[in-house]
């Protein structure tokens, strides 16, 4: 085998890998488990914040009560309440995001008002005490969930751009960065005389799809080419 065969046969290697590699529903997949990462990853940290600050709440709560008194008891009771309302709104904007499908202005206002609640508790009784490092320290895990909760509902609605990138269809008011099928099936069929062999090396070049055409859309190009 010459030299310029064996390159020949790596580029069409390379450019049948890449055409998987590149295929929507494979680089969707891969995000769909940076997707799942993300998630497990954000929602560990944010519900280890909400257990850290359970402890500070119920000793906010219960000041002045009796040890396992019924006030002392359902002093526990304030904390999981508040995060639970949390939890609850979270929860539905991971769906809610992976949709792009916008909550009303209640939503925020509820999430808001859950961190704003919490972190004051936390932090009361370290304002009222005037120590410095003890309001460092109640304050960062609030905080670290307030960032949190904000920052994981842009990351799931950023995740589901890039695959609508991938697919095609673009980032909701803009173009698509791909043709429609309809628009490759023109221009392979004006291209296209009886003494040509539709392969997809034709498609591609035909086409100008630079990014590599998958191996189901060419398919589908060279059975409808054929068709006429």
């Amino acid at each position: 085998m010459s030299g310029a065969q064996k390159l020949a046969r790596d580029a069409a290697e390379a450019a049948e890998v890449r055409a998987y590699q590149t295929d929507p529903d494979v680089v969707a997949l891969r995000i769909e488990r940076v997707r799942r990462q993300v998630d497990w990853m954000a929602w560990s940290g944010i519900v280890l914040g909400l257990g850290f600050t359970m402890t500070n709440v119920q000793t906010f709560a219960s000041v002045g009560t009796a040890v396992w008194s019924l006030p002392w008891l359902a002093a526990w009771v304030l904390d999981p309440t508040v995060s639970l309302v949390l939890l609850a709104i979270l929860r539905a904007e991971q769906v809610t995001a992976r949709y792009q499908v916008r909550t009303g202005p209640w939503v925020r206002r509820a999430k808001w008002f859950t961190l704003a609640a919490t972190y004051v508790m936390n932090t009361w009784t370290s304002f009222m005490g005037g120590s410095a490092a003890e309001i460092v320290l109640h304050s960062v895990p609030p905080l670290v969930v307030f960032v949190a909760v904000e920052a994981v509902t842009d990351l799931r609605d950023k995740l589901t751009d890039a695959v609508l990138v991938a697919a095609g269809a673009g980032r909701p008011g803009e173009p698509g960065r791909r043709k429609l099928f309809a628009d490759y099936l023109a221009e392979a069929r004006a291209a296209w005389a009886p003494e040509v062999e539709i392969t997809p090396a034709w498609v591609r070049q035909v086409t100008a799809c630079s990014r590599g055409l998958s191996p189901r859309l060419a398919r589908a190009l060279r059975a409808e080419v054929a068709d006429g």
